[in-house]
């Protein structure tokens, strides 16, 4: 039988001693495996907390393979002895960071058609264009050929990667096909620079608040992250210019224009700075631009200014022609681009040859062309419908961005944005509190907004109540 105290008094969040003890009742024997455990609401009003707060406790619970998620029947202990006592070290620090990221993507992804992905990452299905990839499936589908069958390239395919080099001429960066490595989605790339860069125990500058995955993935590597302020001109240089200085990182990772969440881009001034500081205290550059297709008029990239010599260049088209396709690639200099080649074959052998040559068809055919000008001009619209929405609810902007999908914004009267995520569930709104996107998950009063979202009523109305205080 389940026995624990949660105390809204105590150091601990109320997620935290749930987890804790039901952790501890587990490896104690008091739950023996297959056990069922209260339904979330029976547990919320038993122990006096929220639903929301339940649902984070149980789901970190299933991430940690103490409990069982059953379709219709709930939750049970594992029958697995994988945390009996003295069977594995308790998790780091990292991984209970980590199960707190891994609640949230799972929340975005498991969605139904009623939430409100208000803080959501990506755009609409409704806004991609679906009926040009059937029209460039039917084509890639007639022609002849082992592709369907056979593994692909260790660079991945050269026509895509020869038409890649052209686009990033288009952006001022000089790269041939042989510096351009295809990926499964940016999130790979960053995976395989993480391993060919660092080692456990390295230390990273990243942007504070940046992108969470990037985050999980540095803590799984077992890298100290330092935390860089971002301002609305770009990372704060005297604080990178401090801890470059005590640390010597060997890598910063960071997004030169439409930065996520905050939506700013960095000024030239502050781009020529960061290289600076690379070149001076001898550490690469890792530019994340996969955001790069919703800019309307181009800008110089960090890698634009390098040419390739101290920057790491990555990007997808997962945000703006499928996140199902999984296309994403790299570019850098030959001898790095060979070693992650081999890394890359090393993890996975190759990326798929018929992905990329349904992307190779899209960009070619000109259907992705005419998609991205019909996005650029609905993205234009909503995000200023939305800043002056926010501004009428009283809401507080970090930045009005140029371009993109994220407004960055916060109620000057909340210090932690995070409750505020837990009452927006209730009402079916998914919220991106800003304590996800920062290095060590320190809080938050600022809140990710995705602008193709925020015109649904719903969220609207849900706002005006929390500004003038009359929420349930």
């Amino acid at each position: 039988m389940l026995s624990l105290t949660v105390s809204q008094n105590s150091d601990q969040t109320l997620a935290d001693q749930i987890v804790a003890g039901i952790k501890q009742q587990i490896e104690d024997r008091h739950l023996r495996p297959g056990t069922r455990l209260p339904s979330i609401r029976n547990f919320a009003e038993t122990y006096h907390v929220s639903r929301f707060t339940v649902v984070e406790a149980y789901d970190r619970l299933v991430a940690m393979g103490c409990l069982q998620s059953r379709r219709g029947a709930g939750f049970y202990t594992s029958v697995t002895p994988a945390h009996r006592e003295g069977t594995h070290p308790a998790p780091s620090d990292n991984h209970k960071r980590n199960e707190q990221l891994v609640w949230l993507i799972r929340r975005l992804l498991e969605a139904d058609e009623n939430m409100v992905l208000a803080g959501g990452p990506w755009l609409p299905n409704s806004w991609l264009d679906e009926t040009g990839i059937r029209q460039s499936l039917n084509v890639l589908a007639r022609k002849n050929g082992a592709y369907l069958l056979e593994y692909g390239q260790a660079f991945g395919y050269l026509p895509l990667r020869e038409h890649l080099a052209l686009l990033l001429a288009g952006l001022g960066i000089t790269a041939r096909a042989g510096q351009i490595l295809l990926t499964q989605g940016t999130s790979q790339a960053l995976e395989l620079v993480i391993r060919y860069l660092l080692k456990p125990g390295d230390t990273a500058l990243v942007d504070d608040p940046g992108y969470y995955n990037m985050f999980g993935s540095l803590r799984l590597q077992g890298v100290q992250m330092l935390a860089v302020p971002r301002n609305p001109d770009g990372p704060d240089i005297a604080v990178l210019e401090e801890l470059a200085t005590a640390h010597r990182p060997k890598v910063y990772f960071t997004q030169s224009v439409m930065q996520n969440p905050t939506g700013t881009d960095m000024s030239p001034h502050v781009a020529f700075k960061v290289l600076q500081a690379a070149e001076r205290h001898n550490f690469t550059v890792v530019e994340d631009d996969i955001f790069s297709d919703l800019q309307v008029k181009t800008t110089p990239r960090l890698a634009t200014l390098d040419q390739l010599n101290r920057v790491i260049y990555v990007r997808s088209f997962s945000k703006t022609l499928s996140g199902s396709l999984r296309v994403g690639f790299l570019a850098c200099a030959q001898d790095i681009a060979n070693e992650l080649a081999d890394i890359k074959m090393l993890i996975s052998i190759t990326t798929s040859q018929f992905t990329e040559r349904l992307v190779y068809l899209m960009l070619m055919d000109g259907h992705y062309r005419k998609h991205l000008s019909r996005l650029h001009e609905r993205l234009g619209e909503a995000r200023l419908n939305v800043v002056r929405a926010f501004e009428r609810v009283g809401l507080e902007l970090f930045v009005e961005p140029a371009d993109g999908m994220f407004v960055w914004a916060r109620f000057p009267h909340v210090e932690d944005s995070l409750a505020l995520a837990e009452a927006s569930q209730r009402d079916g709104i998914i919220l991106a509190p800003g304590a996800v996107f920062r290095p060590h998950l320190e809080r938050s009063p600022w809140m990710r907004f995705n602008v193709t979202a925020c015109e649904d009523v719903r969220l609207r109305r849900w706002l005006q109540r929390q500004a003038s205080g009359t929420a349930a």
